[in-house]
């Protein structure tokens, strides 16, 4: 068995190669998150297929729950299957879903195509990349998944003006199709890459691996910690409720952005569609904030801080709300703004569910867990998405939505201040 001093990751040192699983990571998830580039979709579906709000919002809706549903499953056969295979199964079925939609003539098929095969193939493979860097770093547990997972928040930014541009030169069906070849080359080139990074590329560490920071001052790994099951905690069910409204309301917020651009503030489809690339770069921007954040406090604190985040998140979500209910046509940088946040404070929880699924409960099942925490997420979305569909079918418009998020975040302060408190008492923590 190699040292850990002799292990090289990239040909480089262990230490320092092992940062080059970040980008590999993010190149992944940059083509997985091409989801939240749906509401460009969406316009010309409708006309496309004839079809409502609610309808063409049923893709998006099911490819978020079919994600998170198949996320959890997946995590239990990372180590049997291997990261690897893995992510390039997951990679194939995304590719082959958005191509099967490519073909779809009703919103019937392009349901099953993009929100059940697509979406089960997002789940598949998000999990990896978090789940081997949260392995090699673990002195920097919340940077480093934070920055892996920058790449399915900053995917908007890239596919989202790309989307729109195939949409405008080949229309909806052939844009599909490209995207969907695209991502089968690139997340197997990824997985299974060719020469001596073969070796390492999106693979766990050694089981001896995380000796070598035994040593260290850092936080994260100055305690030994007593793990209660996590399915036995408050903390993991006042996560878990917190989550699902985060969830709900971000991917509420996501899916219409750009139609809301359109009807209420009357802005026209290209400058929607840059609109969701500058969300984007918040939604991005949010995750290795919040998981540097996070990395700043011991094991003793992090409940408290954790804490803090979410009402603090929850406080975004209302302020952005009060924004758009006010908002009237013309009112560009109110909208702007207004979704700025609802994409910040979704990136957050993206940054915030994983690294508390790390510091609150045993690492050492944390593919598991946090498969587990992620079904709030497929809850959120499918209550979510439906949710403002049917709002703007019944009343005319998508600002009655508002009104509910906005009791939503009040209601998760309340959840947060009460449940989100360490799931490990004093006499769980022993210095090393």
């Amino acid at each position: 068995m190699d040292s850990c001093v002799d292990l090289k990751l990239f040909s480089l040192p262990a230490k320092q190669g092992r940062w080059l699983l970040i980008p590999v990571g993010i190149i992944v998830l940059l083509c997985l998150g091409s989801v939240y580039s749906w509401s460009i979709f969406r316009k010309p579906l409708e006309t496309q297929l004839n079809i409502t709000a609610t309808e063409s919002l049923l893709p998006y809706t099911i490819g978020l729950l079919s994600y998170s549903i198949l996320m959890p499953i997946a995590g239990f056969f990372i180590t049997r299957i291997g990261t690897r295979v893995i992510t390039a199964i997951g990679g194939l079925i995304v590719g082959a879903g958005y191509i099967l939609a490519s073909f779809a003539p009703n919103i019937t098929l392009m349901t099953l195509s993009y929100g059940v095969i697509a979406g089960a193939g997002v789940g598949i493979a998000y999990g990896v990349p978090m789940a081997v860097v949260a392995k090699w770093f673990p002195d920097k547990k919340g940077l480093a998944v934070g920055l892996t997972i920058i790449g399915f928040g900053l995917s908007p930014l890239i596919s989202a003006p790309l989307a729109n541009q195939l949409i405008i030169s080949y229309g909806v069906n052939s844009t599909l199709r490209i995207l969907g070849i695209t991502f089968i080359i690139i997340i197997s080139t990824m997985a299974i890459p060719k020469g001596s990074a073969s070796q390492h590329a999106l693979k766990l560490p050694p089981s001896h691996w995380n000796l070598s920071f035994s040593s260290t001052s850092v936080n994260n790994a100055s305690v030994m910690v007593n793990y209660t099951p996590m399915l036995k905690t408050p903390s993991f069910y006042g996560l878990w409720f917190c989550y699902a409204i985060g969830a709900l309301v971000g991917l509420s917020a996501i899916g219409i952005s750009s139609p809301v651009g359109e009807e209420i503030i009357q802005i026209d489809s290209n400058f929607a569609a840059r609109s969701v690339s500058l969300f984007a770069l918040f939604n991005g921007i949010s995750r290795p904030l919040f998981g540097w954040l996070t990395d700043r406090f011991s094991p003793r604190q992090v409940a408290i801080a954790q804490r803090h985040f979410v009402i603090a998140s929850f406080t975004i979500i209302i302020i952005a709300c009060t924004l758009m209910i006010s908002a009237q046509a013309g009112d560009i940088a109110t909208y702007l703004i207004a979704f700025c946040l609802f994409w910040f404070c979704l990136g957050g929880w993206l940054a915030m569910a994983p690294t508390m699924t790390l510091r609150f409960f045993n690492p050492d099942n944390y593919a598991q867990n946090y498969g587990i925490v992620f079904t709030a997420y497929g809850i959120g979305a499918l209550i979510g998405t439906v949710f403002v569909g049917q709002m703007r079918d019944l009343f005319g418009s998508y600002t009655y939505g508002f009104y509910i998020m906005g009791l939503l975040g009040i209601i998760g302060i309340f959840i947060a201040q009460f449940t989100l408190k360490s799931p490990h008492s004093s006499k769980d923590y022993r210095e090393l």
